[in-house]
């Protein structure tokens, strides 16, 4: 630890010198917000519109001192608007911006001339979507399609977000996605990170953001971007909060509900938030497998798994942000999750030989308990070395404890050959313990330049225990081969170097980050175990020119890098059904990939980006038969030896009236995987696209109303032949009680499109499968805010886990 924490420093200094950045900068656009008589009106809602459409782009609090700045503009045409309780709405004339910063005159409000209960205007609502230089922002908070959903049903509907059978997450049809909540990476993927996001309620989200082309000062996983989702947090003055409450229903009831509380006086913020889900989901898989031997068929297998599973989650968060001195802000946070999920998914299985005969039947009663509580602790400062905020320093410390204890009852009978019932009792324990510091530095230089530098160091331990057991006419057996223990350490030390520069109409940005991993994996059993040292380096480049007033054009590469999940180096087995489980894979390699984007801007807001990667050993889940035979099958993952990606992506927002928007976006892609695997051969892909087309009506009188649809072509995903899906959702909100209370209806999922159908074909073993969920749900919500409503800036926090949280798989 000591070493790799001096060989960050050391490379910290040693490139400081001539290294570019790629922190994305540009002009400052900056002002102050005043009454008639010249007085600082503190917590003024202050907010940057495009002049074209007037679309609200950046929105910021005046501060102490009565003043606000915007930055990392694009060139165009904006109008800043101030408003505030007790004031008039005010706004300046149309400016220009291109490269040079701005100062503008002070905007004065005038005391508004009506009562006290009607003097806060009303404004319109944010949109779903909005687009920023290098991101998609989804304002989850206030749409009534949050109603009553939870985290990972928004995801699904976002632009460009797609979630497989497995829970797997991709972004403009990739996978490798680091996800991050409040600017913390969540331990999990796949079906760990599913169900952990099915325990987060959607109605405690502010904004999701999808960031394609992530800074160097982020940890340098995700090939194909980050999904930051950023937790509600209220930002008025005193003492204030609120509470909701949701009922839906599909095939089964789901309910939810959640209190937050703020207190924020001078120096002092305390703040606290609770939720609770109980939802009930409906699971039906069907199988069709079909198995061959020196490329002869041999036999076939139908399965048909159907049941429910409860979840019951509690989230929590609390924590203070405390300013020493005008410069110097400390705080704490702390967060858990405690989820529980009791499945009862019965399965049928036939056999069959080669000619169509049944040779065995079964049914299987698998009942699984699954506990998943997790608490996080994170400490942080925040200096300015001046008045100015040209330097500045900040700093987290963040410790996280993880478990999951699953256990497993699976008891399957035979009618045909008859035989005596067995049961397979599964009992996993694990546990998960991450430490990270990190530091960042800024310091604005003259001249639109501006200097980064950060270190980072991260430690994470896992041990997980496993103990199965059969049971055979009453007797219990250790099942030796499938019992173990399996621990994992990993420490990742990393520094990184940024510069950016804009000079006239171009802005030139470029970054480069050092990691070095040490990780070690032993089962205890048998004493079977890996290590993997490696140190590599990942630049980034950004170059943006403004072509004109109306066109903006930039491009962007890099190369990242996504290492297996905790999850997916665990050797231990999880039973879906008698036939079918999950193992890791700990002779897993990182994938790393080179990315690059060009983007073309008109007017602002029509945006067409084409971009590629390369990715090396790509990492991929697959289905295929169990090494010991007897007709199962295994989900895992393996690496391949390469994949290219060629995409197109287009927003094209459009206002067809002034009370209808429509917010419309095109992915068009294609995927090549280059690989062997199970005797296969792979080299192909095939074009794909997805639609994804919502339009908000403003209805009056507090109504406002939104319809999503998304689209999803044919695809293909390394072995995996997807067929085409979509949804339809529509969703109602009212504004009541001078905006305190939201009333929200919808219904997702109208005509129930979204089912699953894909096959899986290897040369000695094909799959076919349709996957039907509890996706058409009806819900109704209410949320009420009381206390204060004068707004104060808020401040969110990102910790320095991120990385190690994401990846730590809750079966660790």
């Amino acid at each position: 630890m000591t070493f790799s924490l001096r060989a960050c420093f050391l490379f910290l200094f040693c490139f400081t010198g001539h290294t570019l950045a790629y922190a994305k900068t540009g002009p400052i656009i900056s002002g102050s917000v005043r009454d008639a008589e010249g007085k600082i009106i503190e917590f003024a809602t202050v907010a940057l519109h495009r002049a074209t459409d007037s679309v609200v782009v950046k929105t910021e609090f005046s501060d102490a001192n009565g003043t606000f700045r915007f930055e990392q503009l694009p060139a165009g045409q904006y109008f800043v608007s101030a408003s505030q309780v007790g004031f008039e709405r005010v706004q300046t004339a149309t400016f220009s911006v291109s490269s040079a910063d701005q100062n503008l005159p002070s905007l004065r409000l005038k005391p508004s001339t009506k009562t006290q209960l009607k003097e806060v205007t009303v404004q319109a609502r944010k949109p779903l979507f909005e687009r920023e230089v290098d991101r998609i922002v989804v304002n989850v908070d206030g749409s009534p399609l949050s109603a009553g959903a939870t985290s990972l049903e928004v995801l699904s509907r976002s632009p460009g977000v797609t979630v497989d059978q497995n829970d797997n997450l991709a972004l403009r049809g990739k996978q490798g996605v680091l996800v991050l909540i409040d600017g913390k990476r969540v331990p999990m993927t796949g079906t760990e990170l599913g169900e952990m996001l099915r325990g987060l309620p959607a109605n405690s989200i502010d904004k999701i953001e999808l960031i394609t082309n992530p800074p160097a000062k982020y940890d340098a996983a995700g090939s194909a971007g980050i999904i930051a989702i950023k937790l509600k947090k209220d930002s008025r003055q005193g003492t204030n909060g609120s509470v909701n409450a949701s009922y839906g229903y599909g095939r089964y009831a789901k309910l939810t509900g959640g209190v937050s509380l703020n207190h924020r006086h001078k120096k002092l913020n305390l703040f606290g938030s609770y939720n609770y889900s109980d939802r009930n989901v409906f699971t039906q898989l069907t199988l069709h497998r079909n198995f061959y031997q020196n490329q002869q068929f041999i036999g076939s297998s139908d399965q048909d798994n159907q049941g429910k599973t409860n979840y019951i989650s509690n989230t929590y968060r609390a924590g203070i942000d405390y300013s020493l001195s005008k410069r110097t802000l400390v705080g704490a946070v702390v967060s858990g999750l405690a989820m529980n999920a009791e499945a009862r998914i019965p399965n049928v299985t036939q056999t069959f030989d080669e000619r169509g005969n049944l040779q065995s039947s079964y049914r299987s009663a698998n009942r699984r308990n699954l506990s998943m509580p997790n608490v996080a602790v994170n400490m942080n400062l925040k200096h300015s070395f001046d008045s100015t905020g040209n330097r500045e320093l900040t700093a987290d410390v963040d410790f996280a404890h993880y478990e999951t204890h699953r256990r497993q009852n699976l008891e399957t009978s035979f009618t045909l050959p008859v035989q005596s019932p067995t049961t397979l009792l599964g009992d996993l324990n694990g546990s998960l313990n991450i430490r990270s510091f990190k530091a960042d530095y800024t310091h604005k230089l003259p001249n639109q330049a501006r200097l980064e530098g950060g270190i980072k160091v991260s430690s994470v331990h896992s041990d997980n225990n496993v103990l199965f057991t059969n049971i055979r006419e009453g007797q219990a057996v250790i099942d030796t081969g499938k019992s173990n223990q399996f621990r994992y350490d990993e420490t990742i030390s990393a520094a990184y170097v940024n510069f950016s520069k804009t000079i006239k109409k171009t802005s030139v940005q470029a970054g480069l980050r050092s990691e070095l991993t040490n990780a070690a994996g032993l089962q205890v059993i048998g004493n079977s175990g890996f290590e993997r040292n490696y140190f590599q380096l990942f630049p980034s480049v950004f170059v943006k020119q403004t072509l004109s007033k109306l066109h903006d054009l930039s491009i962007s590469l890099s190369r990242r890098i996504d290492r297996p999940t905790y999850n997916q180096l665990n050797p231990f087995r999880a039973y879906i059904d008698a036939t079918t489980y999950f193992t890791g894979n700990p002779s897993l390699f990182p994938q790393t990939s080179y990315n690059m984007e060009l983007t073309h801007t008109f007017r602002q807001k029509f945006i067409t980006s084409i971009s590629y990667s390369r990715t090396n050993q790509p990492i991929i889940d697959v289905v295929q038969p169990a090494p010991e035979g007897n007709r199962q099958a295994v989900s895992t993952f393996q690496n391949l030896t390469r994949s290219d990606y060629y995409g197109l992506t287009m927003t094209i927002p459009v206002q067809p009236t002034s009370w209808w928007t429509m917010d419309n976006n095109l992915v068009a892609y294609y995927q090549k995987f280059i690989g062997d695997l199970a005797g296969t051969s792979l080299n192909k892909g095939l074009p794909a696209y997805t639609l994804n087309s919502t339009s908000t009506f403003t209805l009056g009188r507090g109504w406002t109303a939104d319809l999503t649809g998304n689209y999803q072509s044919r695809q293909l995903y390394g072995f995996l032949d997807i067929r085409p899906l979509g949804q339809l959702n529509v969703g109602l909100q009212k504004s009541m009680w001078s905006k305190k209370g939201t009333l929200k209806l919808n219904v997702t999922d109208v005509f129930y499109t979204s089912p699953l159908h894909a096959t899986s074909t290897y040369e000695n073993y094909a799959e076919q499968f349709y996957q039907r969920q509890d996706t058409r749900v009806a819900t109704i919500s209410f949320t009420y805010r009381f206390g204060s409503e004068t707004i104060s800036p808020s401040r969110r926090r990102t910790g320095g886990a991120e990385e190690e949280k994401r990846r730590a798989g809750s079966a660790s």
